[in-house]
């Protein structure tokens, strides 16, 4: 049987493929759509494949042919769009309807090889049918195990994987080329466990590594698939683990549990279908989330019943978004599902318990929709993308020129033997010899030196709390140019404080407040005292069911004093909102909201009298000054969002039927919305340049037919399967017009504890700081002032323009201006980076600080890319929310503070820190310690590789350019392992100046900007010192020592590892017991080796004292004069540090 070429569309051309396999027909919006015929939009897009196999255009057969009751008894039917839909044959027409590859031989093998290997995963939206005895679903593809693999490797594909992984490197590539040149008789240069055990040790530690944290993660995915969950069956609650859940199970979710798949609630044990649950672990968030069950399923009598529900759940295909969820449930009530008295159900984000969320309240039972990989959890884990810092790209220039250095070195010496003999076999063992060149130790070193200095910065006590998420990267925090902000909640507390409100004639401060307090118990009196006594309130100390305000909100029908006004003020703040409140065991209230500025302004009306007492799906209760009880039946919520900036909900008083639509948002926003005032774009400014947040407040009064036709509207709207979204915020936005404008409220963030020092002492570090920020540019303004990120002496130029040519008209006049910070609002940010991207970076980069508001997501990631891009430089983002995550991740630094939005900034984050001030030290101490400690320690390591190189080199020269080592077997590994390893690693733990300089003179941070610690400069000058003292050390020992050749290994040995160990000591800066213990050890046991080795010493000769003498003048001759010359540089251009010491 085959398919058509090309999908079908339905009348209304959304190119829709349907493919029948069940009893439902989902049309555009609703579960029973036809043309008016008769014949619905299924009949009229179906294909029907006659008898043949091929493919007829023609009206499908009736409901009652085999095909369609065949295929109505296999359970439901998809729903594929055209993007996704499969093209096949088409027999008759001679089209094979597969896709076709493009001409020529290579591009279809490039093509076949794509869709063979690399095709992406299909997803298809899908409907699960709800019969007697359980659910069943059929779709065109498979659908995945509900199992959780987080493993990195599989057993059969495990070494080559890690193997792969390590020979992709050029220092281990060239050292498995040399290991195995050993095995070739013509090629060899010395024993072969001296090349192959040093390429083995390394790629053991690595393996076993590998294999250590796989296992680890082999058995946390273990554990979470044998999770133990109840699955409702007919014969009752069955036990199942977590991997053999499947799409259409009833599984029960006890609190504290975690969700194993993505599930549509359909019953809680809570009476009114409401249960919360917590999604830290999917969005870092750490308040918790209403969830809502599906009110035909949680009117059933029991639990039980679920399982003879006849219905049918549309879900749209999966996707990663978290936030919003597309479906519909369709209880079937007649004979199937074109029956008119079916009850179809919107789904929507509020249904839905997301997998690896966690319940916290009540007992849940669930639809499994989604399972395994097509999870929303899942679909968000995503690997980052591996950082590499600065000093590893460096090095990996220096071991480019070190492979170019060893090549060049060895053609030299083939050719000035003339090119005799077997000249190319003797150049590649001369290669082979001159491999010490490159190390293959450093990589090591530098690892266990990274993996030294983060657990330095989580041990530290000053920034405790910090973790180390990134361990390959430490020496970044030493190179950092650019330093992105956000500001609430990393500049500023995230804790919002009451600090105004403004009603028009009137303002009320934090010093007012127990005159607002006497205003609103004042109103209740007087609205109590005009009540009749039959819409009298209750005065228990609970609330009664039913019991009513008695005209709470008829601030019409009441008298405009201040403090009718008052009243209708502070009551439209105790409203209209998302809070959730909690009784204690103690009777106090605790609240549970999304956004900290909701709490605090209902605390704000609790400090006052006016207490938000509980609050159910369906009602809201208030308690008054007066100790009344007064309960609002809630009949729609309108949920925040970013795209509205705006929040409502609509309330009924049950005693006198007014309805009431609340709103608040944002004052751009609401400015629109509310009716005309002259006085809340300038109060709003005010409120803005003190550094508030501010709110509007507005409401209306609806009549019930108003409402009523409202509800069909938004009713229709959320049943729609196509532009849900749109189609909801239309229906919203047709009764958000001429709200009456109730008043305005600022809160105050505080600043984190020492925001303005730090700023202030990272200026002076050279680094200059971008705020990058949601907030309108009044705020932000004065948030960055109050901060002290723009200092005092420095001016404020501010971009806000519509058009193209003022953009640019403004940046020209900003590029004039010196010593002005720039502050630049979204809309303006988006036209220069659409337009002017190179002259925008061009002079932001020069402004000592910009603020950049109104700021989405998108633009703050695209802002820390250009920076990269076109400084070069090293880039830092800090911020506390997920909507800092990408910055985050497109720094070359990621910092992420544990704040009050969660933790999801923190997850993702290469270094979370507690707060702000921390980075300051993570900056200029750890930061500093960690780059010069690296820089130094890979010089070492690269001047012992060219020592012996070069020693090797004088001696082939001098013994008639033979390839033959000087060094074999133990000496040669000895000498990069137990005889200079302990010093040079110790080297991680030296500081150049003390903690108490690096911050009180900042300014030594400008030094690291500029990388000149470890340089192309640096690296020559070790070259050189490395030619000097190898040359010196073979030279001087013939000389000294020409009556005894045959100890020249000895000798030079010697020397060449006492050279190196008064190198150390002449380097350090500052010294520590271990560096000293090291140095001592090290030569103890060196001098040990020599009368243990036998095979390779002398003992009679190195007892002599003609053997001291002579090897102590040696060590002077090549280390003295180097540290003469340096202490000269010194004194007569001393680093800026070593004037501070």
């Amino acid at each position: 049987m085959s398919l058509r070429t090309s999908p079908p569309t339905d009348r209304s051309g959304n190119g829709l493929l349907r493919a029948r396999v069940g009893g439902f027909n989902l049309g555009s919006g609703s579960s029973s759509s036809s043309d008016g015929s008769g014949t619905s939009l299924l009949e009229q897009d179906m294909d029907v494949f006659n008898s043949s196999g091929a493919q007829s255009r023609k009206r499908p057969p009736s409901a009652e042919s085999p095909l369609i009751q065949a295929e109505e008894r296999r359970g439901s039917y998809v729903v594929l769009d055209e993007k996704n839909s499969i093209e096949t044959d088409d027999e008759e027409n001679g089209d094979s309807g597969i896709p076709r590859p493009p001409p020529g031989f290579f591009n279809k093998l490039k093509w076949n090889l794509t869709r063979c290997c690399f095709r992406p995963p299909q997803y298809y939206d899908r409907t699960i049918e709800l019969e007697q005895g359980g659910a069943s679903v059929s779709t065109r593809v498979a659908l995945p195990q509900n199992v959780i693999r987080n493993q990195k490797y599989s057993i059969l594909f495990f070494l080559p994987v890690v193997l792969f992984e390590q020979f992709k490197f050029f220092f281990n590539l060239y050292f498995l080329i040399v290991a195995l040149s050993q095995f070739v008789p013509a090629l060899q240069v010395g024993y072969l466990f001296t090349y192959v055990a040093p390429l083995v040790f390394v790629l053991s530690i690595t393996i076993a590594k590998e294999a250590l944290d796989d296992y680890k993660r082999f058995k946390r995915d273990k554990e979470a698939n044998s999770q133990i969950y109840q699955k409702l069956t007919p014969l009752g609650l069955v036990p199942i683990p977590s991997s053999e859940i499947q799409v259409g199970d009833y599984i029960q979710v006890e609190i504290n549990q975690r969700v194993p798949a993505d599930m549509i609630v359909l019953r809680t044990t809570e009476k009114s279908g409401a249960s919360f649950i917590r999604t830290d672990q999917l969005d870092g968030e750490t308040d918790w989330k209403l969830r809502r069950a599906v009110s035909s399923s949680q009117k059933l009598p029991s639990d039980d019943a679920l399982v003879a529900l006849r219905a049918s759940v549309y879900v749209e295909k999966p996707k990663k978004d978290i936030y919003n969820f597309v479906g519909n449930f369709t209880r079937i009530q007649g004979d199937g599902m074109r029956d008119s008295r079916n009850i179809v159900e919107p789904l929507s984000v509020e249904n839905t318990i997301w997998m690896n969320t966690v319940v916290a309240s009540g007992t849940v039972i669930g639809l499994v929709i989604y399972t395994g990989k097509e999870t929303r959890s899942v679909m968000n884990t995503s690997q980052p993308s591996t950082k590499t810092g600065k000093l590893d790209l460096e090095l990996n220039t220096m071991a480019k020129l070190l492979c170019l250095l060893l090549v060049l070195l060895a053609f030299l010496m083939v050719s000035l033997n003339q090119f005799s003999g077997n000249w190319p076999i003797t150049l590649f063992r001369f290669t082979l010899l001159f491999s010490a060149i490159i190390p293959i130790s450093l990589r090591v070193n530098l690892d266990m030196g990274k993996t030294l200095y983060s657990y330095l910065i989580m041990k530290d006590k000053e920034i405790e709390g910090t973790i180390v998420r990134t361990s390959t990267i430490p020496e970044e925090l030493g190179r950092i140019s650019y330093l992105l902000t956000d500001k609430t909640g990393t500049l500023t507390q995230n804790e919002m404080i009451f600090k105004k409100l403004h009603l028009g004639t009137v303002n009320f401060g934090k010093d007012t407040v127990e005159e607002l307090s006497t205003h609103l118990h004042d109103a209740f009196v007087k609205a109590k005292q005009q009540q009749p006594p039959s819409a009298a309130v209750s005065s228990s100390n609970a609330p009664a069911a039913g019991a009513a305000s008695g005209g709470v909100f008829t601030e019409s029908r009441m008298k405009k004093n201040l403090a009718g006004k008052v009243k209708t003020a502070i009551s439209c703040i105790a409203l209209c909102h998302n809070v959730t409140p909690s009784t204690e065991a103690d009777g106090s209230i605790t609240y549970q909201a999304s956004s900290p500025d909701e709490v605090a302004l209902v605390k704000f009306t609790e400090s006052i009298g006016l207490t938000l007492y509980s609050r159910s799906l369906t009602t809201m209760t208030l308690r008054t000054p007066l100790g009344d009880f007064e309960e609002y039946e809630v009949l729609n919520v309108f949920p925040f969002t970013s795209e509205t900036k705006r929040m409502g909900i609509i309330l009924k008083e049950p005693k006198t039927g007014v309805i009431t639509f609340y709103m608040k948002g944002a004052d751009a926003v609401m400015a629109k919305i509310v009716q005309a005032s002259d006085w809340l774009e300038e109060e709003c400014g005010n409120m803005a340049r003190e550094g508030l947040r501010t709110l509007v407040f507005g409401m209306r009064e609806m009549t019930q037919e108003q409402y009523d036709a409202f509800a069909e509207r938004y009713a229709q709207a959320k049943t729609t399967i196509q532009n849900r979204a749109a189609n909801v915020q239309a229906a919203i936005e047709s009764i958000e017009a001429d709200l009456q404008l109730v008043g305005v409220t600022g809160v105050e963030d505080k600043l984190q504890h020492d925001v303005k020092p730090t700023l202030e002492m990272l200026r002076n570090a050279g680094i200059r700081v971008w705020m990058l920020t949601g907030d309108k540019i009044e705020t932000a303004t004065c948030i960055a002032i109050s901060a002290r990120l723009v200092s005092r002496n420095q001016t404020i130029f501010q971009i806000q323009v519509k058009t193209v040519t003022e953009a640019y008209t403004q940046l020209t006049i900003f590029a004039n201006k010196k010593d002005a910070c720039l502050v630049i609002d979204g809309h303006s940010l988006q036209l220069c980076l659409d337009n002017y991207k190179d002259m925008f970076v061009n002079v932001a980069c020069k402004a000592p600080a910009v603020v950049c508001c109104r700021c989405s997501p998108t633009q703050k990631a695209e802002i820390v890319k250009l920076i990269r891009e076109y400084t070069k430089e090293r880039t830092c983002a800090i911020g506390d929310g997920g909507n800092d995550v990408s910055m985050i991740q497109a720094a070359d630094v990621g910092l992420g503070i544990v704040g009050k939005e969660g933790k999801q900034a923190s997850l993702a984050a290469d270094f979370s820190i507690n707060q702000f001030s921390y980075i300051s030290r993570l900056l200029l101490w750890h930061g500093r310690n960690s780059y010069k400690r690296s820089a130094r320690l890979s010089q070492f390591i690269i001047h012992r590789g060219l020592i012996i190189s070069f020693i090797q080199a004088v001696f082939s020269a001098l013994f008639y350019f033979a390839a033959i080592a000087i060094y074999n077997g133990w000496l040669l590994v000895g000498y990069a392992t137990v005889y200079t390893m302990a010093p040079v690693f110790s080297l991680v733990l030296d500081e150049d100046v003390s903690e108490d300089i690096a911050f009180q003179f900042p300014e030594l941070y400008q030094e690291l900007q500029k990388g000149r610690v470890l340089s192309i400069k640096t690296f020559f000058q070790w070259s050189f010192i490395s030619v000097y003292q190898g040359g010196i050390i073979m030279l001087l020992a013939i000389f000294l020592f020409d009556a005894s050749l045959y100890n020249i290994v000895s000798i030079t040995f010697t020397v060449l590892v006492f050279t190196e160990l008064f190198n150390i000591a002449f380097e350090i800066q500052t010294w520590h017991w271990v560096m000293v213990a090291s140095e001592v050890a090290t030569a103890l046991l060196y001098i040990v080796s020599l009368f243990i080795l036998r095979s390779y010493f002398d003992v009679s000769f190195i007892l002599t004292w003609d053997f001291v003498w002579k090897v102590s003048l040696i060590t002077a001759v090549t280390t003295v004069p180097i540290y003469v010359v340096r202490f000269i540089k010194r004194k007569c251009d001393p680093p800026a540090y070593t004037k501070l010491r």
